[in-house]
């Protein structure tokens, strides 16, 4: 398999300030005050998960060559709850908190220095002494169907599931995606289908199901985009809050390292996810109700403030009720944003959905 590279972006001459003004403390700090090198960062195991970690560092290094040269940086690989167990469904072992939760212990308990996620799998209310610092550029949010082989997509845009036949059977572990579709095509079957990107692949090939869902970012990151039969619209199917973003998360008390990762911050993608973000702690469902939030910056005209356009979704598991709604507002006002939007798909959808 080979993977994509990760993207180039311009020059940042203040990360290479921090960075420089971080090296020559480090220099000039008594030996007994010296952070020690190499930092450590924490991160899945998965082909994905190790693409965006390396594309992080690279994003990093590529326009602070003190940090390359200090050779600074070493990966540390844990593997969680939620990739340990993959014959059940998140919601019965306790919810997407499961692939973080072995690496908030590692960066609590001085293990690791920092950790990279994916930002759709981190919760909104991390551990006591645990920040999210920095979130990198999106890549796309959509969703991807992929079907079987013998399947052909259809030509039809506003019939994106027409290939499949009626009684289906789709490999999917996300309730979000699952009460979608079952709103338009009550017909469709669901099986559990967890792993990584190139095993739910490996099972689809084998005719385990007759299709599947995955995020278009993880194939995009893996150079697998090919393999996507059909990208669903987010007018199709909302994306899940965060996804195609990558966060960053460390210590709260590393105050120095907080300043150099603030430095390669992405405006947007900090914007949008705060937005997301927000209307997801606001709707406080559990693992098994489905929910989508998906933000993004409007162009704005030549003198005007970037427009943020906030998505959001609730369903019930079956897709008998479904609930969408939009509000649009100042990107400074994303927090806020979100929760608006929450409290007001919370309130119009049956208090049942958010039960467990």
């Amino acid at each position: 398999m080979v993977s994509a590279q990760p993207s180039q972006t311009s020059p940042s001459p203040t990360l290479q300030k921090i960075a420089a003004e971080a090296a020559a403390r480090q220099k000039a700090a008594p030996p007994q005050h010296r952070r020690q090198l190499p930092l450590r960062v924490g991160t899945r195991g998965s082909p994905l998960a190790l693409w965006q970690t390396r594309a992080f560092l690279t994003r990093l290094t590529r326009f602070c060559p003190v940090l390359r040269d200090m050779n600074a940086f070493q990966e540390h690989l844990i593997n969680t709850t939620g990739d340990q167990v993959q014959n059940r469904a998140l919601a019965e072992i306790g919810g997407k908190g499961l692939f973080a939760k072995e690496i908030h212990e590692a960066l609590l308990d001085g293990r690791i220095d920092f950790a990279v996620h994916s930002l759709k799998d981190l919760e909104t209310t991390l551990p006591p002494g645990l920040v999210l610092a920095c979130t990198m550029r999106r890549e796309d949010a959509r969703d991807a169907l992929i079907l079987r082989p013998g399947f052909t997509p259809g030509n039809d845009p506003d019939d994106p599931y027409s290939a499949l036949p009626e009684g289906a059977l789709v490999g999917c572990a996300s309730v979000r995606r699952q009460a979608q579709m079952l709103h338009v095509r009550p017909d469709l079957r669901f099986g559990l289908l967890r792993g990584n990107v190139q095993t739910r692949l490996d099972k689809l090939a084998a005719r385990q199901c007759d299709a599947t869902l995955l995020a278009l970012a993880g194939l995009r990151r893996l150079g697998m985009e090919d393999r996507a039969s059909i990208v669903l619209e987010p007018s199709v199917m909302v994306p899940s809050a965060g996804q195609g973003i990558v966060g960053v998360t460390v210590r709260e008390s590393d105050i120095e390292l907080r300043e150099l990762l603030s430095a390669i911050e992405d405006y947007e993608a900090r914007a949008v996810s705060t937005a997301e973000r927000a209307l997801l702690a606001e709707l406080d469902g559990s693992c098994r109700t489905p929910i989508g939030g998906y933000a993004r910056l409007l162009s704005p005209s030549i003198g005007a403030k970037s427009e943020l356009h906030l998505t959001g979704l609730v369903a019930s598991e079956d897709g008998t009720f479904l609930l969408r709604r939009d509000i649009v507002g100042q990107a400074s006002d994303a927090e806020r944003m979100g929760h608006e939007l929450g409290r007001s798909l919370r309130a119009d959808s049956p208090a049942s959905i958010f039960t467990d």
